[in-house]
C-alpha cells in the first residue's frame, strides 16, 4: 500500500476507537443533514442551534443521576429539548415575540441552568464532556443510538417528504381550509420536524458534545444550498460534505492531536468558507427554485 492511502485507512484499520468514531460519525451525517437542510429552508436554522443549547440542562441532569449512562443523558437530554421547543411555541403564539425570539430567550436559560448544574453539582472536566463531547469515546450502545435516530430520521422524511416539501415552499397552503383537516397537516409537520431536529441532536450530542451538535447538522447544509441548484443536490451536496468532513476531521484529530469534534465542525466550516467564495450570487428567488 502507498503512502497516502496508508496514511487515510491506516488509524481506521488500527484502532477500534477510531473505527467507532468513523461510523458514528457517518451515521450523523446521514441523519442530521436533510434536518439541517430543511431547517435552512424553512428559515429556522435559529432553532437548530437553539435546541442543541437546550439538551444540555436535561444531559446535566442525566449524567448527575445517572453518570455517564446513555439512557439517562439522552433521556435528559431529550426531555429538555423537547421542553424548550414546547415553551418557545407556546410563547410566539401568546406573546408578541415570534418564534425566533422565543427560542433565544429560552435556549439561554437553559444554557445557563445546564452550565450551574454542571459547575455546581460536577467539575470542570464533566462541563467539558457535555459542552464538547467526544467522538473517539463513542461506544456500541451510543452507535446503537445513533444508527436508531439516524433510520426514524430516513424514514420519516421518506414519508413526508412530498408535504414536507410542500409546506416549506408556501406554508400559508397548508395552513388554509382547516375543515378539510390541513391545519392538522401543519401541526403534523412542524411537529414531527421539531422531534426529529432535537433526537439528532440528542444523536450529535453523545459524539460532540452540545456546542458542537449542531455544526454538522448547519454547516454542510449552508454550503450544499450554496453549490447546488435543486432539493435533491442540496440534501446529495450536505451529505458528502458532512461525511469528507468527518473523515478528514478525524484524520486531522488522530495526526495533529487535537479534539475530534471541534476538528470535524472546522474541516465543515472551511468547505462553507470555500462554497462562499466560488459560489456565484443568487436571487430572492432561490428558495422558490430549489424546492
Amino acid at each position: 500500500m502507498s503512502a497516502l492511502p496508508e496514511l487515510i485507512v491506516g488509524p481506521f484499520a488500527e484502532f477500534d476507537f477510531m473505527r467507532h468514531a468513523l461510523v458514528g460519525s457517518l451515521a450523523l451525517s446521514l441523519g442530521c443533514t436533510p434536518v439541517g437542510v430543511f431547517l435552512l429552508l424553512r428559515r429556522m436554522s435559529l432553532m437548530g442551534d437553539s435546541l442543541s443549547h437546550a439538551v444540555l440542562p436535561g444531559a446535566a441532569v442525566g449524567y448527575l443521576i445517572g453518570g455517564l449512562s446513555l439512557p439517562w443523558m439522552a433521556g435528559g437530554g431529550m426531555a429538555a429539548g423537547l421542553l424548550v421547543a414546547m415553551l418557545a411555541g407556546l410563547s410566539s403564539r401568546r406573546t408578541r415575540l415570534d418564534e425566533g425570539a422565543s427560542f433565544a430567550g429560552f435556549y439561554l436559560l437553559a444554557l445557563a441552568g445546564g452550565v450551574v448544574i454542571v459547575s455546581k453539582w460536577g467539575n470542570s472536566v464533566d462541563l467539558m464532556n457535555l459542552l464538547f463531547g467526544s467522538v473517539l469515546a463513542v461506544d456500541d450502545p451510543s452507535l446503537i443510538l445513533v444508527a436508531a435516530i439516524t433510520t426514524v430520521t430516513l424514514l420519516w422524511f421518506g414519508w413526508h417528504y412530498r408535504g414536507l416539501v410542500l409546506d416549506s415552499a408556501d406554508p400559508t397552503f397548508l395552513g388554509q381550509g382547516r375543515s378539510q383537516g390541513k391545519g392538522m397537516s401543519v401541526m403534523r409537520y412542524h411537529l414531527g420536524f421539531t422531534v426529529l431536529t432535537v433526537m439528532n441532536l440528542v444523536a450529535g450530542f453523545q459524539a460532540m458534545g452540545t456546542l458542537m451538535a449542531v455544526g454538522l447538522m448547519m454547516l454542510p447544509a449552508a454550503t450544499a444550498r450554496l453549490v447546488a441548484r435543486t432539493l435533491p443536490g442540496m440534501l446529495l451536496a450536505a451529505w458528502l460534505v458532512a461525511s469528507a468532513s468527518s473523515v478528514i476531521g478525524l484524520l486531522i484529530s488522530y495526526y495533529l492531536a487535537c479534539p475530534s469534534g471541534p476538528a470535524i465542525v472546522l474541516t465543515a466550516g472551511v468547505a462553507y468558507l470555500s462554497a462562499l467564495l466560488v459560489s456565484p450570487g443568487t436571487t430572492g428567488t432561490a428558495k422558490a427554485s430549489a424546492l
